[in-house]
């Protein structure tokens, strides 16, 4: 048995195929999303693989390491790293990182201080926060604090957490 999914690994856009297609991309009829085929056990995986992101979206506050994130994938720690990074193109902890950015960020803009946030996103490290921080945002802690956020005032909070998702910062 085959599954269709769609390039944003969401199990919700999950079909069975009627034949196993070959392993290629296809287009679905009706979707602009790319979507891959999988077998039941890649299924089973990319499940796995929810609940660990899951797990850290829900306690990116608390100190995770791999080995707990592959627990709760059902996988060992070396096998969970290369299906993650596979299936997300980015390591667990890269996520994790992203994660506490993006709730810092939120933070910042309400006016915590750097200390605080850093902190209170599950970081030991008030060096390593800020130097992960401008390598993902592109500026240091303090200059987003101090930056004028009210045109994100206006939009609905669920908008804003879309507008300003960390992404890695590229210097051309």
């Amino acid at each position: 048995m085959y599954f269709v999914v769609d390039s944003v690994c969401r199990l919700g856009a999950v079909t069975r195929a009627t034949r196993a297609p070959r392993r290629r991309n296809f287009a679905w009829s009706g979707s602009s999303s790319v979507l891959f085929v999988l077998s039941a056990d890649e299924l089973i995986d990319l499940a796995g693989l929810r609940r660990a992101k899951d797990l850290m979206d829900r306690r990116y506050e608390e100190p995770l390491d791999v080995p707990q994130m592959a627990r709760a994938a059902a996988m060992s720690p070396a096998h969970f790293s290369r299906r993650f990074k596979a299936a997300y193109g980015e390591t667990p902890y890269a996520y994790l990182m992203t994660r506490r950015i993006e709730r810092a960020k939120a933070l910042l803009r309400r006016g915590h201080s750097v200390t605080d946030a850093c902190f209170a996103v599950g970081c030991t490290s008030l060096g390593s926060f800020s130097s992960r921080f401008s390598e993902i945002v592109g500026e240091t802690p303090s200059e987003y604090r101090n930056r004028d956020h009210t045109e994100l005032e206006v939009i609905p909070e669920c908008m804003s957490r879309v507008i300003t998702r960390p992404l890695r910062y590229s210097n051309p």
